[in-house]
């Protein structure tokens, strides 16, 4: 093999998005797919690419100082995309020690195992720490996250977040650790674990539950396709510059409640209702505590220096997301039972 790859969080939504890229588009790179399959981590977002044999999954937690050794010397790793966290701000705001555990301490303990591993021995070699636009706070006017913007982390998922981005950029200062970072506005698309807004509101509307939209609904984010950003990392893996910051953004901002009723109109027409009908289920409710106003990403630099922008509008990345979600009912009624927990243990015969 060319390189051996260790992508965390692979099981993920966004992470198993990227795992697919990159065994599909570099046969001769091993990806090594490591996950501790939490609540959101799920093989069978890999089911297609399960038997590639460039393909390994392993299972472990990142804050397991003797498995990360392990995996680093038994696949001789070239190269890490680091997407495992922590990611919902609300599981954040009545549990953030369990952030604090695998942002910051998972994360640490993964940049020890690289630099251990690589003993200095740096050439070819990445760490690629995927981090996001909120360490950057809340946007109160016109102006965009730029790679410069200080950092004004509002909630304990972004505090952690922060931490893990500051511990990055330290160790490459520090150990001389070759690493890059990103920060991403937030992403759709398939695979998407629906606790979050969107598959939650096709989820909710599919079944005729309530639509919850915090406050009034006026706070805005920049909505990323997930495959936009797999070809984001892809491109800055392999093209970015050591020590960079790149933001990824998908130059569309929406607030929540006009998303939501988009939503809902895409639904009617897909499922056959009245136009109207499903905006019927929205239902108001008090604001997360802390909650940020605005997002919204400054992608100019990705751009200009290596040649990424989004591949498709916000219409038709939403409509083909709606189109996944109502095409595979079957893994969204998995995911939100648990049973694909049964998935794992018959594929591998372990718990």
């Amino acid at each position: 093999m060319k390189q051996n790859i260790l992508i965390t969080g692979g099981a993920g939504f966004i992470g198993s998005h990227v795992v697919r890229r990159f065994v599909t588009k570099y046969p001769q790179y091993r990806i090594i797919n490591l996950d501790a399959l939490t609540y959101a981590g799920n093989l069978e977002n890999l089911r297609d690419i399960e038997k590639a044999p460039n393909y390994v999954f392993v299972k472990a937690d990142i804050c397991d100082a003797e498995a990360m050794t392990k995996v680093f010397k038994e696949y001789a790793i070239d190269g890490v995309i680091h997407l495992a966290a922590e990611s919902h701000v609300d599981r954040s705001i009545t549990d953030p020690l369990s952030f604090v555990r695998t942002n910051v301490f998972g994360t640490v303990t993964l940049l020890n195992a690289a630099k251990d591993a690589w003993k200095g021995a740096f050439d070819g070699r990445r760490f690629y720490h995927v981090s996001t636009d909120e360490v950057y706070g809340s946007l109160h006017d016109d102006s965009l996250f730029l790679e410069t913007t200080p950092y004004d982390p509002q909630s304990p998922y972004s505090a952690s977040k922060a931490a893990s981005d500051h511990f990055v950029r330290a160790y490459g200062n520090t150990y001389k650790l070759p690493f890059v970072v990103s920060n991403c506005s937030n992403n759709y698309g398939s695979h998407h674990f629906p606790e979050k807004l969107i598959p939650l509101m096709i989820n909710n509307i599919r079944n005729n539950k309530p639509l919850p939209v915090y406050g009034k609904g006026e706070n805005v984010r920049d909505w990323l396709w997930v495959e936009d950003h797999a070809s984001a990392i892809d491109t800055i893996f392999h093209t970015g510059k050591n020590s960079e910051t790149y933001n990824i953004g998908g130059h569309n901002e929406w607030k929540n409640i006009d998303l939501v009723h988009l939503l809902c109109s895409i639904m009617d027409k897909k499922l056959g209702r009245a136009a109207g009908e499903s905006a019927k289920l929205i239902t108001y409710v008090t604001d997360r505590a802390g909650h940020d106003l605005r997002y919204a990403i400054d992608a100019g630099k990705i751009e200009r220096e290596l040649g990424w922008k989004p591949s498709i509008t916000f219409e038709v990345g939403l409509e083909r997301t709606v189109d996944w979600y109502l095409a595979n009912t079957e893994w969204l009624d998995h995911v939100t039972s648990g049973a694909y927990q049964q998935y794992y243990q018959g594929l591998y015969g372990a718990k």
